[in-house]
């Protein structure tokens, strides 16, 4: 009998506390879960919240909406989108934002997804299976620079272009990949295992993020914080490979500091509109209980005051 699917939530109480904050009417306010997963996070600030507190909720995963539809409280609504849809919330509506990023356990774990390089399953790896286009198809049709430019951009893999090749050399002498092993298998053949590393490890990677656009979407959701923000509120992002938290850290930085206009030296600056406030990773307890916990950063930062 297969075991339940199950996914343990990375920085659980971190994460709320720091979205929360200590002030008295935070119980009271709205937040946007960016990424409601399996619901966790959700869960826990829901819990926090006193009855006049609301909880907006996004993900594009169908398993994840359907699993948001077991909660049933008034404070909580959830929309089938992913977060870069933020921006359609009001200016100044939210008092905290908490995304989430990467995939969750039970969907590398749930063979038919094809996630994940350690099972046999359709080389799909979209995070809403109803829409868009499937890694397969994709591949079925790429060029080998077009291959390369993805798999060394979002994978960091040295070996992009001979996998690249090698992947279109495959589909003109038997036909398109169709299979998560059957694409392991050919990357294992360019690329050979490092530090443990699965071979295949950042061509999956790679093509996840961006057949999902991952990364473009985590660069708008970020600007769209900036207006949904409240003055005060505060924005909590959990990142888990060095692409991901590279663009956190450098959006945080970049405003984060007053910005001089050298074509007007006497002008007032315009004022910084976050304030960095902490950087956390799991405690040894939690990755000892969770490996898939081991590379998690969560940067946290509050929206300053807006200039009258």
């Amino acid at each position: 009998m297969n075991q339940p699917l199950q996914h343990i939530t990375v920085l659980l109480n971190e994460a709320v506390d720091a979205l929360l904050g200590d002030a008295p009417t935070a119980t009271s306010g709205s937040y946007v879960d960016g990424t409601f997963g399996r619901g966790g996070h959700s869960r826990l600030i829901l819990s926090r919240l006193s009855p006049q507190g609301r909880l907006i909720a996004f993900d594009k995963d169908p398993l994840a909406i359907a699993e948001a539809g077991r909660i049933q409280d008034a404070r909580f609504s959830i929309r089938h989108e992913g977060f870069r849809h933020m921006s359609e919330l009001p200016e100044a509506s939210a008092d905290g934002i908490l995304m989430d990023l990467g995939v969750s356990s039970p969907q590398i774990d749930q063979a038919d997804r094809g996630f994940s390089f350690r099972f046999e399953g359709p080389l799909d790896m979209r995070m809403d299976t109803t829409r868009g286009q499937s890694v397969a198809e994709w591949l079925a049709e790429a060029e080998v620079q077009q291959i390369t430019d993805v798999i060394r951009d979002y994978g960091e893999e040295r070996l992009a272009y001979p996998v690249a090749k090698a992947i279109v050399a495959h589909r003109e002498a038997h036909g398109s990949l169709q299979t998560t092993t059957a694409l392991a298998d050919l990357v294992g053949k360019v690329v050979k295992s490092r530090d443990g590393q699965n071979p295949a490890t950042r061509t999956f990677q790679a093509l996840r993020i961006f057949i999902n656009a991952e990364l473009i979407e985590l660069e708008e959701a970020l600007s769209a914080s900036l207006r949904v923000l409240k003055p005060g509120g505060r924005l909590a992002v959990i990142s888990f490979h060095s692409l991901e938290d590279r663009i956190v850290k450098q959006f945080i930085a970049e405003h984060s500091k007053e910005v001089y206009d050298r074509r007007t030296p006497f002008a007032q600056p315009k004022a910084m509109r976050l304030k960095a406030l902490e950087r956390i990773k799991p405690s040894k307890a939690e990755v000892d209980g969770n490996p898939r916990s081991r590379s998690a950063v969560m940067r946290v930062a509050e929206r300053t005051e807006v200039p009258a």
